[in-house]
């Protein structure tokens, strides 16, 4: 069982000049990089150069939860129902 941890809520305003990519590197572990505004949060595994199985798991876990989170983003935006939580 997970312990509980403390929780953080980031709110970035993405308006203005907002962006998010993926930077690969040939040697290292990619970056993610989310900018808004005068603001970059940057995302990466912990190890520069070496990727695990756990790493991968990770990085599909936050694509799917981003997709998930978009979808929400724009159904909220045009107006429409949330879509159904799934359960986990």
């Amino acid at each position: 069982m997970k312990r509980p941890r403390p929780v953080s809520v980031i709110t970035l305003k993405s308006s203005g000049p907002s962006s998010a990519k993926s930077h690969p590197y040939p040697r290292r572990t990619p970056v993610l990089a989310l900018d808004f505004d005068a603001i970059s949060v940057l995302v990466t595994t912990s190890h520069s150069n070496q990727i695990t199985p756990a790493d991968v798991t990770f990085a599909r876990e936050l694509a799917k939860e981003a997709a998930a989170f978009a979808a929400a983003v724009e159904h909220m935006f045009r107006s429409l129902p949330a879509p159904k939580e799934t359960p986990k």
